[in-house]
């Protein structure tokens, strides 16, 4: 690589213009909200604010698969959380996730009603909630959360690194690409590995560690994120294919990847759910789009 016009390091880093790229309007150094706005609720007991990213497809397949199942105290309303616009710095939000990231949660059946943010302890506390999707012999327990936490810490690599440089940033680096793609691919081979001698990701049961892994690596070679499969070579990672596309299958998984879901086919998008009718509603209106 060439050391023309090397960027030098300010001895102290000073926040002077916008860093560029696809979310350079939303982007600063500081917490807290931006401006006043109130949540709105609805009348389930779970409000989701959300958008249909990687983050909330994980907590609106998890509540499709535990309504699937028969939990009609899992049913919720999803409000749409424009990230793009910032959304997530409205001072209601901020209330429920100081962090401003979706997806974040309130349970109103617990008084006072219980906040839950960062999309792995939703996860946890909905599997807890409903003894659902999280085993409980301790052994296998124990391997559920191990590739739940994994997933948590080993996203941002995809997302916030290989993501953001290779689609996102407002130029082609070399050295960010390259270093971040070696470390998906790595991760991948970790799934792979894993996935060659077990149905899924804890064993042999379909468990929140699935549900939190899918809508990132599950996507990513399916050829849903960010246009990289080739680049990827993603067909390499033939045991994460496989669980890929049977996870992919399951009825409540294509529901919660159209939920708060803003791009891509209209038939796919779900901007709000509050009621399970609202999917036989979307799909009436797209026949009668298309008639």
């Amino acid at each position: 690589m060439s050391d023309h016009n090397q960027y030098v390091p300010p001895k102290v880093w000073k926040w002077e213009q916008p860093s560029g790229g696809a979310f350079a309007s939303i982007n600063r150094p500081v917490a807290g909200p931006t401006h006043e706005k109130a949540l709105p609720v609805g009348e389930h007991p779970f409000q989701l604010y959300s958008m249909g990213t990687p983050n909330g497809v994980k907590v609106t397949v998890m509540f499709e698969e535990l309504l699937a199942l028969g939990h009609r105290q899992a049913e919720y309303d999803a409000w749409l959380i424009r990230i793009g616009e910032g959304d997530q710095f409205g001072s209601g939000f901020v209330e429920v996730n100081p962090n401003s990231k979706i997806p974040a949660l309130m349970d109103h059946s617990t008084q006072p009603p219980t906040r839950v943010f960062e999309s792995g302890a939703i996860l946890l506390y909905l599997a807890e909630r409903f003894g659902e999707f999280l085993p409980g012999d301790p052994a296998t327990r124990t391997e559920t959360l191990n590739w739940l936490f994994w997933q948590m810490g080993s996203a941002p690599f995809l997302g916030g690194g290989f993501g953001h440089f290779y689609a996102y940033a407002p130029e082609k680096l070399e050295y960010p690409i390259d270093r971040y793609a070696m470390e998906t691919k790595r991760q991948l081979d970790v799934l792979d590995r894993r996935l060659a001698e077990h149905r899924y990701l804890a064993g042999d049961a379909y468990t929140i560690a699935d549900i939190a892994n899918w809508p990132w690596y599950g996507q990513l070679v399916l050829g849903r994120l960010y246009d990289a499969g080739e680049f990827l070579q993603v067909q390499e990672y033939t045991h994460v294919q496989r669980w890929a596309r049977e996870i992919d299958a399951r009825p409540a998984v294509q529901r919660g990847r159209m939920v708060n879901r803003t791009f891509g086919e209209p038939s796919m998008q779900l901007h709000e759910r509050h009621a399970a009718s609202d999917f036989e509603t979307q799909t009436q209106d797209k026949v009668g789009t298309d008639s």
